[in-house]
């Protein structure tokens, strides 16, 4: 009796462990990833054929990730504006959490999929004119 009961316990025990690698190996293959840009970054109008940026990369924001239930998680951009984020599969809604621009930048809607990383780049309004 003792070595069956041990034999269940560790078949549960390997089971458990699969679900836990199972759950974790898709939630690493899954998210989101891209970049974040601000545009204009000149007031007034840019001449056609001008060498300069009408965007450029919104470096170091924080942003917060929520579900139906509530803030899941956050994330900060590189200094190019770039990120990658893991997460289940599911609806999001992801929105800058700090006041950087005279305009709102988001709230940016993203469903991630099972096994895939979604790219994105969004962009935000600097307010200039």
């Amino acid at each position: 009796m003792l070595r069956g009961n041990f034999a269940l316990f560790l078949a549960l025990l390997v089971m458990n462990g699969s679900l836990a690698y199972a759950e974790s190996d898709s939630t690493r293959d899954s998210g989101i990833e891209g970049i974040v840009m601000v545009s204009p970054v000149w007031p007034g109008p840019i001449k056609k054929g001008s060498e300069k940026p009408n965007a450029a990369p919104v470096a170091s924001a924080a942003f917060s990730v929520a579900n139906e239930k509530g803030t899941v998680t956050s994330f900060t951009t590189d200094s190019e504006g770039r990120f990658r984020l893991s997460l289940i599969p599911g609806h999001y809604v992801v929105s800058l959490a700090e006041n950087r621009f005279a305009r709102p930048c988001g709230p940016f809607e993203i469903d991630v999929e099972s096994g895939k990383m979604t790219k994105v780049e969004w962009r935000c309004d600097s307010g200039m004119q």
